[in-house]
């Protein structure tokens, strides 16, 4: 298992959004062997959201060989030719590097901004995706196209259901699950899933990549810390309990944080995207420094 880091799209407690905290955030990830950023979506939030794929593009100078991923776009919402073209802008300048994870989006404030109804979404989704397949091809009709060989590689979030675990073994190159909506368990009977719809599907399972995103991140070693951070702040951020919470995400002690972790190391999960609360710079410190190390596959 390796570890990347969502970008700081949001501002928990004051840090403000700026270029500078972004260029902190992608130079300590750099500095601390992180294998990939990554930057989610919405258009309209509880919290003032800064926009993915602009804060992508706005780091790619300082992102060393990190992958750049999304995790992800609305394709539904940004359509096919303008997501396409965004994402083979960052690949071309950065000589080949990002992964293009997709999504409907279940925000039916998303969905208002465009003035496109909810309803009906998971239809334009698979057409959306058909069409974004083509896009970021090789043999692309935009120009300029990708500078990967085989174009970008494009991975579908799917959280554990039937229907969308086999549209990820259609459709997909990677599977990115949610670390907030499920748990190893849930992730071991996901993968089980989607390596029988991979077979069914004559692609090869051992060789189809995944990752865990929305890993909300609080690495403290003191208890009433964390209880802080899921009550007032992810907690209501997501809006939900956080007795839900306790227990799903990297909010605790070190060695909390590590167990969750090697439980989906042996679940097999490949990539974790953490998303400090805040604090960015220490958290990736100490994640590299003091929970890794100790995750056991």
């Amino acid at each position: 298992m390796d570890a990347g880091v969502h970008l700081p799209l949001i501002d928990f407690s004051g840090e403000g959004l700026s270029y500078g905290r972004l260029a902190a955030v992608v130079d300590a990830a750099r500095d601390n062997g992180f294998a990939a950023i990554s930057a989610n979506d919405h258009f309209l939030f509880s919290v003032p959201w800064l926009d993915g794929p602009t804060a992508l593009a706005a780091v790619v100078e300082r992102s060393g060989a990190m992958t750049l991923a999304t995790t992800l776009a609305l394709v539904n919402l940004r359509g096919p030719v303008p997501l396409a073209k965004a994402l083979t802008a960052l690949d071309v300048l950065s000589g080949g590097r990002v992964i293009a994870g997709v999504g409907p989006g279940s925000s039916k404030a998303d969905y208002e901004a465009v003035g496109v109804p909810l309803d009906g979404r998971w239809r334009r989704f698979d057409d959306a995706v058909g069409a974004l397949r083509d896009l970021l091809g090789s043999a692309s009709e935009l120009a300029p196209r990708p500078v990967q060989q085989r174009g970008i590689p494009l991975w579908l979030g799917a959280w554990g259901s039937h229907a969308g675990l086999r549209r990820v073994a259609r459709l997909g190159d990677g599977w990115l699950a949610s670390a907030y909506n499920t748990t190893p368990e849930g992730f071991v009977t996901s993968l089980e899933l989607l390596g029988k719809e991979l077979t069914n599907a004559g692609r090869p399972r051992d060789e189809f990549p995944n990752a865990l995103a929305t890993m909300w991140t609080w690495v403290t070693e003191q208890a009433s810390d964390a209880e802080r951070v899921l009550t007032e702040i992810v907690g209501p951020l997501v809006r939900r309990d956080p007795a839900e919470l306790r227990g799903r995400i990297c909010v605790g002690s070190a060695e909390q944080c590590a167990e969750l972790l090697s439980r989906y190391a042996r679940a097999g999960c490949q990539r974790v995207q953490f998303w400090p609360i805040g604090d960015e710079r220490r958290q990736l410190e100490l994640i590299a420094g003091e929970v890794m190390p100790r995750v056991v596959g």
